[in-house]
């Protein structure tokens, strides 16, 4: 019978303040970095007062935690960026006597530039000591998509307000190497839509990175002006793209876009994102579950 673990993957942040640096060069791998783009990371790490915690890392422990008791099997976390790395993720998995590890990225949707390298970083750490079960996409997953529409729907504006679902930008260049990302996302926000009865809604990006190329958009800041210039007055951003509340969510929508919203005199709110709400947990067991073949725990 085999012995089952899973490996929660996400894209790491820093513990604490003094970490950004270190964290900012393992995300360039070894790129030269922008003294100004790390001191204006630093400045947004600390105007959100991360300076000796990160709540990310407590969400995401109590998502690993939580999934853990519900599935009834192992899970470790991994990161991309940071530590416990993916492969520390993996040495203590089999270490535990697990032969069968369940793959798993809090990204629901699927890119060549970031599902397929986490994907990529397990399959150089297991190194064929192992069986590998792989969750490459859910954004379509139904507890999913009616989790979000919750979330819309409890929002008391929402029969009055814009719909902007939103997701993190990748270059444009993925479109024409046939990459599925933006066509995920876009079904999703049609699914959520649907199922919150929303109807008046669009979709924009956000955290594009200064790379000097073009990147997928419209970015939710330019989008803004768009909607306002249309006569818009009050927005809710679903984003889509994202399951917890990290700088992505905390810094470019509860700061830019809050800011940018007030200078056009349109009202903004956001959804709730999912973090670690035993709902969107019991949608990853069920995830980790038909990939590894194993009945409920409960």
């Amino acid at each position: 019978m085999r012995r089952v673990a899973a490996i929660l993957m996400a894209y790491g942040s820093p513990d604490r303040l003094e970490d950004v640096p270190a964290y900012y060069a393992d995300i360039r791998g070894g790129r030269p970095i922008r003294p100004e783009l790390l001191d204006d990371l630093v400045a947004r790490y600390r105007r959100l007062g991360i300076e000796e915690s990160n709540p990310l890392n407590e969400i995401t422990e109590a998502t690993r935690a939580g999934l853990e008791a519900e599935l009834g099997l192992p899970v470790f976390t991994g990161m991309r960026h940071w530590r416990p790395r993916i492969a520390e993720a993996v040495e203590r998995a089999l270490a535990g006597g697990a032969d069968q590890l369940v793959g798993l990225v809090l990204a629901p949707h699927y890119s060549g530039m970031s599902i397929e390298r986490y994907r990529a970083q397990l399959v150089d750490a297991v190194a064929g000591r192992a069986e590998i079960r792989f969750v490459e996409r859910w954004g379509a997953e139904p507890g999913f998509v009616a989790l979000l529409a919750e979330r819309i729907v409890a929002q008391s504006n929402y029969r009055d307000a814009h719909v902007v679902f939103t997701a993190h930008s990748l270059p444009a260049r993925i479109l024409a190497e046939g990459d599925p990302y933006r066509d995920e996302l876009l079904e999703t926000a049609r699914l959520v839509a649907e199922d919150a009865g929303v109807h008046d809604w669009s979709f924009s990006f956000q955290s594009e990175s200064p790379t000097g190329e073009p990147w997928l958009g419209p970015d939710l800041l330019d989008h803004l002006d768009a909607l306002a210039a249309a006569g818009v007055r009050r927005v809710l951003v679903a984003p889509v793209g994202f399951v917890a509340d990290h700088l992505e969510i905390r810094w470019d929508i509860d700061v830019e876009a809050q800011e940018k919203a007030a200078e056009l005199g349109l009202e903004l709110e956001r959804i709730e994102l999912p973090n670690a709400d035993p709902t969107f947990v019991r949608v990853l067991a069920g995830l980790v579950r038909r990939q590894a073949a194993v009945p409920s725990a409960r």
